[in-house]
């Protein structure tokens, strides 16, 4: 056993094990453990930090490293304990006979790092903290489900549809806990011990921050991990989308009545297969025959045009040859190479590769760019797998199960680098799926193929909360669920205005959906190319009856009204990592029962959004902080410090400004 000082780092050495804790950035520390002190060069989510020299103390039996507000101690076991400034905020779970925590038996021999050999050279790692009942966790990234404290929760760290692993967490005792680690694994919150698993690695590696504030954790935790750009104000507005304009006259009939109607159209998105087949990455001319006048057309209505992107690449396209002589996709361990079996035999492009972020973005350069297309959608960003059998996939950057929650990052960053390179600084692109840092290459995440039901809709709150803890401040959602919404269906009706209500108060105002029945005919029998496949029902404001339109305009018009407001909110994302939806306790870090709050939040610091989430709702109840509140329709004006209950009529959302 031994400590010892390394370039302004602590290191502890015991039975093989090297463990390394340096300064990373404000009032936090980067924590890495390896077997015979092996580490890899990869820095994963984080940025180089600034060299920061910490005070380092040894002792015969233990060690303390300090960095501003944080403080670390190491015994002469290796557990570490955590410390804001005096107070203890997080400890490692030891019962082993050489340890000197003992609230439990020590017979168990359980350990904090537990490195499990895998033949061939890796681990499986288990690294293991206490529990405290006091602690409330959140963030996360974003998971169907209800909780917006993750404490109790057992959470994959997988990428999936509508499920986005970004392993950052916000602690209400006071810290913020990077695991910085794209492989899969999973982490258990639990009441008697937190236990982090990833299933194949090298190396132990996460990042640790305590401040005052959950602003300024996120702060420190964005300040290494990267800030969104600033959002173009003119993607502000409403987007069009729906599952899928087929041809550019639908497109262009669309945007054209959205303009005689007086109706701002910021974004019109132009979903799958567009293309001939996937992987080809470009219009089917039989049904798009002059992109360029489409674009141009658009662009003088004051709209602009995002079109979506796939990272499947069926066998029988253009560029699959090249692409598989090249070693430019994901490979298979056993089998068939097919990775994606939805309309064609595909195989997945390598986003890890870089030379194959190279050639995604010189062809859809040569095939949209050059035609004026603005954005991007890049969908099935997890990527989409027929089978989410992690453990037969191979990237260049290593086995899926050690590397694969990167992905979609990297998939972001191909089209952020190609869009910079075109000297492009005023974009945004749409994703489905995100990691640790994505915010940096202007993700606009959206929550994934959720249900249209209002279970669904609850759901997709906490998510847009949790993410927005995670590091990323630009999300949003498919407005009234992506599958199984009737527009002749008034139940469906009601649940679209009331999504539409809160997505005004969202980053981006986006319709999307693939709405029933599904009894259009396509435009030809061929079994490929841009006329084959289904589409969905519309999708416009005006497609839902008079009643609902008049509501969605009306509420349109407040979200213009916005536009300033959205700018600022906007730059302190951009400036502090800030998110714009806000949980009530990031606003508000005092108020105890702020913490228990997840049915209403924060749109910035001024307004208090409170959607009605239930079928045939006639109120709720609103609880406002302390201060003089205003509501937004009424006027009325409120003292804070109290619970308040609201009327609900189909046409209002409680919405409450801070004065």
């Amino acid at each position: 056993m031994s400590f010892f000082k390394e370039n302004h780092a602590l290191v502890f050495q015991k039975r093989g094990e090297t463990l390394r804790i340096e300064a990373w950035g404000n009032n936090a520390l980067r924590v890495r453990c390896a077997k015979f002190g092996r580490f890899n060069s990869c820095d994963w989510a984080l940025s180089p930090a600034p060299e920061a020299v910490p005070e380092i103390s040894i002792e015969e039996q233990q060690a303390t490293i300090q960095n501003g507000k944080i403080r670390a101690c190491v015994n002469f076991a290796g557990v570490l304990t955590f410390y804001k400034e005096d107070e203890q905020i997080l400890q490692e779970y030891f019962r082993c006979y050489d340890g000197t925590v003992s609230r439990e038996s020590r017979c168990t021999k359980v350990i904090a790092r537990e490195f499990t050999p895998i033949v061939g050279g890796d681990y499986q790692l288990h690294v293991r903290f206490e529990s405290d009942d006091r602690e409330k966790i959140f963030g996360m990234g974003q998971y169907q489900h209800p909780y917006l404290d993750q404490k109790g929760c057992v959470l994959e760290l997988a990428q999936r549809n509508s499920q986005v692993t970004v392993p950052f967490a916000v602690s209400s005792l006071g810290y913020g806990f990077l695991w910085n680690n794209p492989a899969v694994g999973r982490v258990s919150f639990g009441k008697n011990c937190t236990e982090w698993v990833a299933e194949a690695t090298d190396q132990m590696d996460y990042w640790v921050t305590a401040d005052d504030t959950p602003a300024a954790i996120l702060q420190n935790y964005t300040a290494v991990t990267g800030r969104a750009p600033l959002m173009p104000e003119n993607v502000l507005g409403l987007w069009q989308c729906k599952l899928r304009y087929r041809t550019q006259e639908e497109v262009l009939t669309v945007a054209r009545k959205y303009k005689e109607l007086g109706i701002p159209l910021d974004v019109i998105v132009i979903d799958f297969f567009h293309w001939i087949r996937q992987g080809d990455w470009g219009f089917d001319p039989q049904y798009w025959p002059d992109p360029k006048a489409m674009v141009d057309e658009l662009h003088a209505m004051g709209t602009r045009v995002m079109v979506s992107v796939w990272p499947s690449v069926d066998r029988k396209c253009s560029h699959f040859e090249e692409m598989y002589e090249k070693g430019l996709l994901v490979t298979t361990e056993h089998g068939t190479i097919q990775t994606y079996d939805f309309n064609g035999d595909c195989v997945t492009f390598d986003a890890m590769n870089p030379e194959a972020r190279d050639f995604i973005w010189k062809v859809c350069k040569e095939n949209y760019t050059k035609f004026g297309i603005d954005f991007f959608w890049l969908d099935n960003a997890e990527p989409d797998y027929a089978v989410y059998d992690f453990a037969n996939y191979r990237y260049y950057l290593g086995p899926a199960l050690k590397v694969s929650n990167i992905y979609p990052l990297l998939y972001t960053k191909a089209f952020f680098d190609g869009q910079h390179s075109e000297n492009r600084s005023d974009f945004v692109n749409l994703v489905r799926s995100a990691w640790a840092g994505s915010q940096k290459y202007a993700a606009l995440v959206w929550s994934g193929d959720v249900p249209s039901t209002f279970e669904a809709f609850r759901d997709q709150i906490v998510g847009g909360l949790n993410i927005g803890l995670a590091g990323i401040p630009w999300w949003t959602s498919d407005i009234g669920g992506f599958m199984d919404g009737d527009g002749s269906d008034p139940a469906f009706v009601q649940l679209l205005i009331r999504w539409f209500q809160f997505a005004v108060f969202c980053p981006a105002l986006r319709m999307h959906g693939d709405r029933d029945p599904h009894n259009i005919p396509p435009l030809d029998d061929k079994d490929f190319g841009g006329g084959y496949l289904y589409t969905g029902q519309p999708n416009e404001l005006w497609s839902y009856g008079e009643e609902a339109f008049a509501i969605m305009k009306k509420y349109l018009q407040l979200r213009l009204k916005l536009k300033p407001y959205l700018v600022q909110l906007s730059k302190e994302a951009h400036e502090t990592g800030a998110p714009m939806m806000r949980t009530m306790f990031y606003e508000f870090p005092q108020d105890e029962k702020c913490w228990n709050i997840s049915d209403q939040y924060m749109f910035g610091s001024e307004y208090l959004v409170a959607p009605v989430l239930y079928a045939d709702q006639t109120s709720r109840e609103v609880y406002l902080p302390k201060g003089n509140w205003s509501a937004l329709y009424s006027g009325k004006e409120y003292a804070g410090g109290t619970t308040i209950t609201c009327s609900t009529p189909i046409d209002c959302i409680p919405v409450f400004r801070k004065k």
